[in-house]
């Protein structure tokens, strides 16, 4: 393998030639060869527009020539568009504050620059990773306000994926307004439902979820770029702030803003956790929403089978013909999952020391992981589950009749305690509960269909 050489402050080494990446990279891939998972794309592309638009930035300042100012934007703009994403290599679980994933962005985005500028990759005199492309930034404002940025920019995907499944859930809340079934609580019968309202009610479990990540998102638009090292804007200026956040403005086009404490946001991460919270209460949702699924098409013969899922798949290596509900099985561990990543989150972002919160890789990698697998999971529970399922509206129809809740409707003709007593006849009889109470003669048969009519007592009366 033919190689080049390149030296740092502790020695030299043997870089790959045709690596954009450079020694200090090489040193991360050698000292962390840990999960063997690389950062998500969308981290990379907001670390490539931060540099982008700070090399115009201190353009515009003076601070740097135009020469390499336009060869850093351009190399910066291709990474940003996903080429070199091979170079990017250091493991997500890494040096503290994400230190080598920075400097795995300065080299690359450097080594490409200087082809840019017909020079050689490792060429370093010409064009610099430390003194060019990371001219007036840090580590440790680059990186939050990466998180931020990546964060955004996945949350928008994933919005729309969550809408497309809340219409789906609300065409189909139309489509069974009237099959009336079974409602049920602690597993037991209950007052009637139609199958509409259970699906109208998971819409608008998964529209609030999302709202509310909506909200907590915009806490992220307050960026820390310009803070330096510690906050205080070391060898940076103001007029160098404003303008990287108009050119990030511009880029991404998010209103972003300059934080109001430099100090908070980059001793803080709370505002990620507050987003990864969104996302595990979502998540929650998700998972009750998979469990009524897999309630509800249980069976086919000796389960509830009220709804009829899509077959995706054969569901035995050894029973034949079985079909499992295997897209809610897939919600609910995706929904595991965002748990397990919110968890991780809540423990980097409470680790966080003096001026700074040196945990943020894991925050990184675990708050774009739960939108990315959020936003897949809705997109294809969706277009392969809830777009498909049918109703078995016979099955639903006897279960309603069939069900003591529909006693509860007794209560205001012939009272609680005698409503019981007819229930508990019904149950040790095996009579239906109609045939009881008319033996009983408490209603007359025409005032107990109208009482006990099923579209009747999933509705409340006008007056």
């Amino acid at each position: 393998m033919k190689v080049r050489v390149e030296k740092d402050s502790l020695g030299t080494k043997a870089v790959p030639a045709n690596a954009y990446y450079g020694i200090e990279t090489l040193r991360a891939v050698e000292n962390f060869p840990i999960s063997g998972i690389r950062f998500h794309s969308s981290f990379v592309w907001a670390l490539a527009v931060i540099k982008k638009s700070a090399a115009r930035a201190n353009h515009a300042l003076g601070r740097l020539d135009g020469r390499r100012a336009r060869a850093i934007m351009r190399s910066a703009g291709e990474v940003a568009t996903g080429q070199w994403g091979s170079h990017f290599v250091t493991d997500v679980l890494q040096s503290g504050a994400g230190v080598s994933a920075h400097m795995n962005a300065n080299e690359v985005i450097a080594n490409r620059a200087l082809e840019i500028l017909g020079k050689k990759r490792g060429d370093y005199e010409a064009l610099h990773s430390h003194d060019h492309v990371n001219m007036g930034q840090s580590t440790n404002d680059v990186v939050p306000t990466a998180i931020r940025l990546a964060a955004l920019k996945a949350l928008g995907l994933f919005m729309a994926s969550s809408v497309a499944l809340e219409k789906a859930l609300r065409q189909k809340s139309i489509r069974f307004k009237s099959v009336i079934k079974a409602g049920r609580t602690h597993l037991q019968d209950a007052a009637p439902v139609t199958l509409g309202q259970e699906f109208g009610g998971w819409a608008r479990q998964l529209e609030k979820g999302r709202q509310r990540i909506g909200k907590l998102a915009e806490s992220l638009l307050e960026l820390g770029i310009g803070g330096s090292a510690v906050g205080t804007g070391l060898n940076t200026t103001l007029s160098y702030r404003k303008k990287v956040i108009a050119a990030l403005r511009a880029e991404t086009g998010f209103p972003v803003r300059s934080a109001k404490n430099l100090f908070e946001v980059m001793q803080s991460d709370a505002d990620f956790a507050a987003v990864s919270g969104g996302l595990r209460d979502y998540a929650l949702s998700v998972i009750q929403i998979s469990n009524d699924l897999r309630l509800l098409s249980s069976g086919p013969n000796t389960g509830l089978a009220e709804i009829v899922l899509p077959a995706r798949q054969p569901g035995s290596s050894i029973m034949p013909g079985k079909i499992n509900p295997v897209m809610p099985e897939a919600a609910a561990q995706t929904g595991f999952q965002v748990l397990g990543n919110d968890a991780a989150v809540a423990y980097a972002v409470q680790a966080g020391q003096l001026e700074l919160n040196v945990m943020r890789p894991v925050i990184a990698h675990n708050l774009l992981e739960s939108i990315e697998i959020l936003t897949n999971l809705t997109r294809v529970l969706r277009t392969h589950c809830i777009e498909g399922i049918t109703a078995n509206a016979h099955r639903c129809r006897q279960y309603a009749e069939e069900s003591y809740g529909i006693a509860a409707a007794l209560n205001p003709h012939i009272g609680y305690t005698k409503a019981a007593e007819c229930v508990k006849e019904s149950v040790r009889s095996g009579q239906p509960l109609r045939r009881v109470v008319l033996a009983k003669k408490l209603l007359s048969a025409a005032a107990l269909s109208g009482i006990l009519a099923p579209e009747n007592l999933t509705r409340p009366k006008a007056r």
